[in-house]
């Protein structure tokens, strides 16, 4: 019962404020505020993407971000474990790496979108890597921050116990950046379907950033509308996946003068 309440209590403020939001937004189109050709109302924008002619639509090219999305997040989550990984088991690899890896997100996608399609085409390929890369950099630096930061005390207990270097990082070190990681996961999941969308953008044949760029030029707003209201959603629904997966993995969260104390117990 306390659960419920205290889930009520989250979600009602943020709902309370968005109703009142599409309420004023409706509002200001019926009474010809705004044109509606420019900003159509939010209940034009649910019969416009519930026509039957639409919606099939909709589905295809939602069925396509989503595709994409996870590949490119999925790639990029692993490389960024992977890579998080050997730099902190070679220091000498690290300290090479590493400036290059914070300078590489100096370069603006809207620049590297461009690149990849000179390079691989307008196929599945270069959209995969550009998220890939987009969800790449808070994955490693996250897990990378977090397997640094574990107890210093805990790891010298377990090194004085004949503890070597994988036995460190498989039962201590890697247990300790859970938190990390998973707050790096829930960074690139919002990351993953923005840039899904940006790369869909520049070849606009499938995905909901494709879909929502012919609309606009052929001035069907009420379905732009709705193929980013689609995409926030996947984001939302992604962001959520993450965190309910990260509030079953960690049951267990120190407190002040408590850190370390269970880790890999």
């Amino acid at each position: 019962m306390d659960n419920k309440r205290n889930l009520w209590s989250r979600v009602w403020p943020p709902a309370l404020v968005l109703g009142i939001l599409l309420a004023c937004w409706q509002a200001a189109v019926s009474f010809a505020l705004v044109k509606d050709w420019m900003i159509p109302s939010p209940v034009n924008v649910v019969k416009a993407a519930f026509a039957s002619n639409v919606w099939p639509r909709l589905m295809e090219h939602t069925g396509a971000t989503l595709g994409l999305t996870a590949i490119g997040f999925a790639g990029g989550t692993a490389a960024g474990f992977v890579l998080a990984a050997l730099l902190h088991l070679l220091p000498g690899v690290r300290r090479g790496i590493y400036p290059l890896l914070i300078l590489s997100q100096n370069v603006p996608i809207i620049i590297l979108g461009p690149i990849m399609t000179m390079l691989f085409g307008y196929g599945l390929l270069p959209k995969a890597l550009l998220v890939m890369l987009v969800c790449f950099f808070p994955v490693c630096i996250a897990m990378l921050g977090g397997l640094t930061g574990t107890d210093e005390s805990l790891r010298n207990y377990m090194r004085m116990i004949g503890s070597g270097k994988w036995t460190l990082f498989w039962r201590l070190e890697l247990p300790s950046a859970l938190q990390s990681l998973f707050s790096g996961l829930k960074i690139a999941a919002s990351y993953s379907v923005l840039s899904a969308t940006f790369a869909e953008m520049l070849s606009p044949k499938m995905g909901l950033g494709g879909y929502m760029v012919l609309s606009t030029r052929g001035y069907m707003p009420e379905r732009a509308f709705a193929s980013a209201i689609l995409i926030i959603m996947i984001s939302l629904t992604l962001f959520g996946l993450i965190a309910l997966l990260e509030r079953a993995v960690i049951r267990w969260r120190p407190g002040k003068g408590e850190t370390g104390r269970h880790v890999g117990s």
